[in-house]
């Protein structure tokens, strides 16, 4: 298993949206070990979920695992919403846009569809922080940022800041 890079705001590889993963590809060797090294990256960083755009791979899968013991991995292949419900504002933050954290309201309840790690179909209703956690990952496979639902300024301010972190981190 290896540590991926994660791409950071403002990179503009984390526009790019991603395409579909081919099916008869997801049970490969080389598929399986990328999903282990996302996971370990992930639970690394420490994050909660990463998108495979995260790790400058632009096909549509994610790796969650919201549990306090990191012990419930989730991969979504090919994730689909194909319903939601009610509203709800969480605070958010990004292992893209690394110290910066934000209110975003979303939906409060999902439905989702996707292939899992075995290529098998699956659908989940999802609520609470899995369900803002897959609209998260699934923001940054369409190419957008949870920086996105924050104001122009405050988008600026977040940029100027990570920017400066960068200037202090190498010096």
């Amino acid at each position: 298993m290896a540590l991926l890079p994660i791409l950071e705001f403002p990179d503009p590889r984390l526009r790019t949206v991603a395409a579909p993963v081919d099916p008869a590809r997801v049970t490969s060797p080389d598929f399986q070990q990328l999903l282990d090294d996302m996971f370990e990256t992930m639970y690394a960083a420490p994050g909660i979920g990463l998108a495979a755009s995260q790790v400058d791979v632009h096909q549509r899968f994610m790796v969650i695992d919201v549990s306090e013991e990191q012990n419930e991995p989730r991969v979504f292949i090919n994730p689909e919403i194909t319903a939601r419900d009610g509203e709800q504002v969480y605070q958010e933050g990004c292992l893209s846009v690394p110290g910066i954290f934000a209110d975003v309201t979303r939906a409060n309840t999902i439905t989702v569809s996707y292939l899992d790690r075995d290529a098998r179909p699956q659908t989940l209703q999802a609520d609470g922080v899995l369900a803002v956690c897959v609209q998260h990952e699934m923001d940054h496979l369409a190419g957008k940022l949870f920086v996105d639902y924050l104001s122009p300024l405050k988008r600026e301010m977040v940029r100027k800041k990570l920017a400066k972190a960068r200037r202090q981190a190498a010096a």
